[in-house]
């Protein structure tokens, strides 16, 4: 492995530990035991959740490939799993919030080791149906975790600021720590081990079971809106309404829509943009140092949450910098020459847009903590997991026609692609700062008008 490799993992892991142990008074709150005992439960299970899907990340194009199908064939997988989440990602968010958050947790657990098991098969109607599975899986990871922690938060009447620790410590750990060790685990069964890479796959399989079992055992149900009267298709309505009456929740879907829709087209992008001429890239490791950049970006969110700096403010130029980096491979596929080499070491314009992808992945790790936040302020809580999925709609729609179209278009236009869409977003963020505006002046407004005595 090539030392450029291990200098951007250093340099990372030297700022990672500085940031962490440089935290003063300022960037830390004070909060209960029993806050702390519910808040190590929640990501100790989240942690392992995410184990099951880090696990699989780094393998799952390269898999494929090992099968024999070509960027078409795989891209058509990746639209099957997206397309799954889109056409059944509402309903699965609606039974969550109608059946139970916990058994959509555990129902998570299932649906994805099923996924996991497809991977042994090199037939392409079995690998299609894992990613249907993984795509339903995918739904409520996004969703039903996040709507269980946000409701039993509540219910247990802890401080609603004390969210934030609890989202940046899971992101931290869930999407940075343990992704870490999940791209690093993955390499060592694929490749140091030489079980091949379905092995990860099967790894990931035994975490996910092991989280459903403390799920069982020390988590208690709740739920969105149990009343009898209400059916999916009034789940649907009630959330349908949320987001038509409130632009404040459909300001926030089409950010999510726009950042999450660029970081999954990047997912399936990376692989072929750091390797063109079929270069010889150590997957597991590349992919354990962008997780390490978004364990960077989750260590300043939380410093910028515990300082209470306003998110609707910092956002806008996250996204701004997100759009840049994902420029940079339309930049140097102009300015940087490419390798004429097959199979060689990776080329000075990869080693370019691998420093701009771990920027990237950096403005991830700031991303899941901020929109996390602003869901738990502006999405009302009967119709949660719902609504989290209707948001998912659209994303999965621009992925798809993107993996649709992957041999029409060079890579280099669906990065231009993503980075005007991420410039959109910064847009989007602007006007939601501007709207909580002037909803939070209206009602002080309101609230000293009520205040004020009757004049005589």
């Amino acid at each position: 492995m090539e030392v450029f490799y291990y200098v951007v993992f250093g340099a990372l892991s030297a700022i990672v530990a500085g940031l962490e142990l440089g935290k003063s008074g300022k960037d830390r709150v004070a909060t209960t035991s029993a806050f702390n005992s519910f808040k190590n439960n929640y990501v100790l299970v989240y942690s392992l959740m995410m184990s099951g899907d880090w696990l699989q990340g780094p393998y799952v194009y390269f898999l494929y490939s090992q099968y024999g199908f070509d960027k078409g064939d795989i891209g058509r997988l990746f639209i099957a799993g997206f397309g799954s989440s889109m056409l059944f990602g509402t309903i699965v968010g609606s039974l969550a919030d109608k059946q139970g958050r916990k058994r959509a947790c555990i129902t998570y657990c299932i649906t994805y080791i099923l996924s996991c098991i497809t991977k042994h098969s090199p037939q392409y109607k079995v690998l299609m149906i894992g990613r249907i599975l993984g795509g339903i899986a995918t739904s409520l990871l996004f969703s039903a975790f996040e709507s269980w922690l946000v409701a039993e938060h509540n219910k247990r009447g802890f401080d609603p600021q004390w969210l934030s620790i609890t989202f940046s410590k899971a992101i931290f750990l869930g999407n940075g720590l343990i992704a870490i060790v999940s791209g690093l685990f993955a390499n060592l069964l694929a490749e140091n081990l030489g079980f091949g890479p379905v092995a990860p796959f099967d790894a990931a399989a035994c975490f996910l079971a092991i989280g459903m079992a403390i799920i069982m055992s020390s988590w208690s149900e709740n739920y969105g809106d149990p009343s009898d009267s209400k059916d999916l298709m009034a789940q649907f309505k009630v959330a349908a309404k949320a987001i038509a009456s409130d632009e404040k929740i459909a300001l926030l879907g089409a950010i999510q829509s726009l950042f999450e829709g660029s970081m999954y087209t990047f997912v399936f992008l990376w692989t072929p943009a750091l390797s063109p001429n079929e270069e010889d890239i150590p997957h597991g490791f590349i992919f354990a140092t962008f997780m390490l950049s978004s364990m960077l970006g989750s260590s300043i969110a939380s410093r910028l949450l515990a300082r209470k700096l306003k998110v609707e403010g910092y956002m806008q130029i996250v996204f701004s910098i997100s759009a840049v980096t994902l420029v940079l491979p339309v930049v140097t596929n102009f300015l940087v020459p490419p390798s004429s080499v097959k199979g060689g070491t990776i080329s000075f314009g990869g080693c370019l847009q691998l420093l701009g992808f771990c920027t990237f992945e950096a403005c991830v790790g700031i991303f899941w903590p901020s929109i996390m936040k602003m869901r738990s302020q502006y999405i009302p809580e009967e119709a949660r997991s719902t609504i989290m999925n209707f948001f998912r709609i659209p994303l999965n729609l621009f992925v798809c026609v993107v993996l649709y179209n992957v041999n029409a278009f060079p890579i280099t236009v669906m990065f231009g692609m993503c980075s005007i869409f991420l410039f959109m977003a910064a847009i989007l963020q602007r006007r939601l700062m501007v709207v909580s505006d002037l909803h939070k002046s209206s009602t002080t407004q309101e609230m000293i008008g009520e205040d004020e005595p009757l004049n005589p």
